[in-house]
């Protein structure tokens, strides 16, 4: 095996992000997200065990599609409550040297405009180590507490994400020149204002005239994350992501993944092999088999049947409380089937609606591994060779007790098999996974925005070459 296995944390700042109820665990620490050491303890862990990130995703709603209510989201802490992501960056970073931080936010909450300025700011704070995780969001909940009446249907959300896009790579790459800011005191100019352009961007769903308001940061354009299963979501990965995230249950589905990830790059112009693909995994590991598989039953104790089904109502978009716990899932939709049910009737195997909660309870919807490091070491390279995976998203069932369980005994057998990193490699974030410069490559389509005068003219002239339906309707 050539390829190095690569992990990324996969954490929330909020209460049992993926293990409904696990929170009532003793040695569990996750009601302590509002706490700063909380996140420092685990970014010291995560860099000991050279992670590339620690992943936070995010909510901008809350589940209410189980028994068309919130109480078992409240109840079981499923997400809610639920606090801000990028304000962890900045302590994330100060308490270590190399670790990743990736930054969930959402194109159908955040204008583009407000938000390039907060993340280039987080760009600078990190020197240049935080990325962003592209969502364009699934909880009507989340749409309806910004004053929508309803999200937009799903390919309309990536269309408007597209164009979310330009205005961003527009901001962040062609507004400031390289060389603009040259701090010089002897003739008192800080930043030459011929160098510093306006994007003139006005397009279907945004009209963003002006300047960015940051200087470029480190990386220009953070690391870009996305985690899109659809068909229009990895088209969109294709052409813009540069980690993709899967939560594929089977080698043979994550396999066909990451195929149509690499071929979606292809077809854009990029490199595929420079885009990472991590899969999610939760892995429950010890000394030994039986120790590991003792831990695994214990935490399955503790793991919530209403928060379960609460979390998979809210993904799926379908009630399951409509159904008995002896129901194969498979009876489940008269809705729309969503890619996670698709995940599920591919995954091998029939579900009745308690084994789906009981096996969900811990870890969420990727597979779980539990056993001795050898074991486990053997199956995540199997899945590497026969799937091309560059590696895995770990869920936490315990925090942070299962993050420190692969640290201190998964990580050494990697590395004593020569799959897994010694070493971080110098410089941002971008640098380190993909050893290159610290910006976007010139394959990437941020790439022609940066001669942003360049780019309005020859879009002028698209324009005016483009003959109006009327005008040809007269003639």
């Amino acid at each position: 095996m050539t390829k190095q296995i690569r992990f990324n944390a996969f954490e929330m700042n909020c209460v049992g992000h993926q293990s409904p109820g696990l929170w009532a665990h003793p040695r569990d620490r996750s009601w302590q997200y509002k706490d700063v050491e909380y996140w420092t303890d685990l970014a010291v862990t995560l860099e000991r065990g050279i992670f590339d990130g620690v992943f936070i995703a995010d909510v901008i709603g809350y589940y209410d599609v189980y028994k068309s209510s919130n109480y078992y989201a409240i109840q079981q802490a499923a997400q809610i409550p639920v606090n801000d992501p990028l304000q962890l960056a900045v302590p994330i970073t100060m308490a270590t040297k190399h670790l990743g931080v990736g930054i969930t936010a959402s194109t159908s909450f955040e204008h583009p405009y407000t938000f390039a300025r907060r993340l280039s700011t987080a760009d600078h704070l990190t020197k240049g180590r935080v990325g962003w995780n592209i969502v364009t969001s699934y909880l009507q909940s989340g749409a309806k507490n910004v004053g929508e009446d309803a999200l937009r249907v799903h390919d309309n959300r990536y269309e408007v994400a597209e164009e979310y896009m330009q205005v961003l790579y527009k901001l962040f790459e062609g507004s400031w020149e390289e060389g603009a800011v040259v701090r010089d005191r002897g003739s008192r100019v800080f930043a030459h204002p011929e160098k510093v352009h306006e994007i003139g961007h006005k397009g279907k769903y945004f009209d963003v005239p002006g300047y960015h308001l940051c200087e470029p940061s480190p990386q220009r354009t953070p690391l870009l994350y996305q985690a899109g299963s659809s068909g229009a979501g990895r088209s969109f990965a294709g052409r813009n992501a540069e980690c993709v995230f899967s939560a594929s249950l089977t080698k043979h589905f994550l396999k066909n993944y990451v195929a149509a990830v690499r071929a979606a790059a292809a077809a854009a112009g990029r490199n595929p092999q420079k885009v990472l693909t991590y899969n999610l995994a939760t892995l429950i590991v010890d000394e030994t088999d039986a120790k590991a598989q003792a831990k695994l039953e214990e935490y399955q104790r503790y793991a919530s049947y209403d928060g379960s089904l609460t979390f998979l109502s809210g993904w799926s978009g379908v009630d399951f409380s409509q159904f008995a716990p002896t129901d194969l899932i498979q009876k489940a939709p008269p809705n729309p089937i969503t890619s996670m049910i698709e995940n599920l009737a591919n995954s091998g195997r029939s579900w009745t609606l308690e084994e789906l909660a009981r096996w969900a309870g811990v870890g969420g919807l990727g597979p779980v591994f539990v056993g001795s490091p050898a074991a486990v070491a053997d199956t995540l390279q199997e899945w590497v060779e026969e799937t091309d995976v560059d590696g895995f998203n770990l869920a936490y069932a315990v925090s942070h007790e299962t993050f420190e369980d692969v640290v201190n005994h998964l990580v050494p057998e990697l590395q004593r098999r020569g799959v897994y990193a010694r070493e971080y490699r110098p410089g941002t974030l971008r640098e380190k996974l993909f050893g290159d410069g610290p910006y976007l490559p010139s394959s990437h389509p941020a790439a022609q925005y940066r001669d942003i005068e360049a780019y309005k003219r020859s879009d002028s002239r698209a324009a005016e070459a483009v003959v109006p339906v009327k005008e040809t309707v007269r003639a």
